[in-house]
């Protein structure tokens, strides 16, 4: 059974166990966090000046929209100020900053009723990260940016986090996905968007979602195994938010973490994890705790030109 958690005073470890057991915390704004959402959402208002961009979806062409998110999302995800607010969010959030590593924050679109939901601003169906190759100590951080309303959030499906779903993820390794479907060209995808990624391929039971509405800057933490998705957007306006997430060295080195219980992807993604004191990566030696024999089939990790 999933409990929802909201602002528990439990210790960051005490917390990831809470995680790994199929459970959801909700954290009230830090002042870090207030401040980061007033940063992305400058960048946010600039890139799509003079428009309101919550409803600028509705003054231009989709493919004016896509062309801005593409020239928008890399420069928030790379700007120096965002690895700034990243450590200061974990510390705020009582992280150890020495052996919690992360993976670069992506700024999310969610448009209305249908307007662009592929490629850039990809409206995601029912998955499980684990799916694309999270690790099972992944914890995700997902954080609004402008106000949230029910029909422009994420749901979630804790019936499924101990019952597997069928599901596409035996045809997704990472390291091809680094080689062939990443960069500049999904922009591009504005009809369809013909990307192998991995979805149930039986009828998922949607009535029993959940959708938590925290405030802006508030952050809702999940782990990588449970199944999620964005809701259907029939608010009228664009929902902005940024996510990214966490891996803890001691659970990497003990193979701690939530079950992975219908994936059958292949590779992983611990080479993308940096620490948010100096940047360096993982160390290598731990890689071969989770490398599966896949690694020379693509890109071990992709480096945006």
């Amino acid at each position: 059974m999933t409990s929802v958690f909201f602002e528990p005073s439990l210790s960051d470890e005490a917390r990831r166990d809470r995680l790994y057991n199929g459970d959801l915390v909700v954290l009230n704004p830090r002042p870090i966090t207030t401040e980061y959402c007033a940063f992305a959402r400058e960048l946010i208002k600039q890139a799509f000046a003079p428009l309101d961009p919550e409803t600028a979806q509705h003054h231009m062409p989709v493919e004016q929209f896509a062309a801005i998110l593409q020239k928008l999302k890399p420069t928030f995800i790379h700007h120096p100020e965002s690895k700034r607010y990243i450590r200061g969010l974990l510390e705020a959030c009582g992280c150890d900053v020495e052996k919690t590593y992360y993976e670069v924050p992506k700024l999310r679109s969610s448009t209305s009723d249908g307007y662009l939901t592929t490629g850039i601003a990809y409206a995601w169906h029912p998955h499980r990260d684990t799916w694309t190759a999270a690790l099972p100590s992944q914890i995700n951080w997902w954080v609004p940016v402008f106000d949230l309303k029910p029909d422009n959030a994420m749901s979630f499906y804790p019936k499924y986090w101990s019952q597997p779903l069928k599901n596409s993820s035996s045809g997704y390794n990472y390291y091809k996905w680094n080689k062939e479907h990443r960069g500049t060209h999904v922009s591009q995808y504005i009809k369809s968007d013909p990307r192998p990624l991995p979805r149930p391929t039986e009828p998922v039971d949607t009535a029993t979602d959940i959708r938590l509405l925290c405030p802006v800057g508030g952050i809702i933490l999940f782990s990588g195994s449970h199944l999620h998705a964005s809701v259907e957007n029939t608010s009228g306006v664009t929902r902005f938010s940024f996510d990214f997430r966490t891996v803890h060295l001691d659970d990497i080195a003990k193979r701690r973490g939530a079950p992975r219980i219908d994936s059958q992807c292949q590779g992983h993604m611990l080479r993308d994890y940096v620490r948010p004191t100096d940047l360096a990566h993982v160390p290598e030696e731990y890689m071969a705790l989770y490398d599966d024999g896949s690694e020379s089939s693509g890109d071990l990790v992709y480096r945006p030109t």
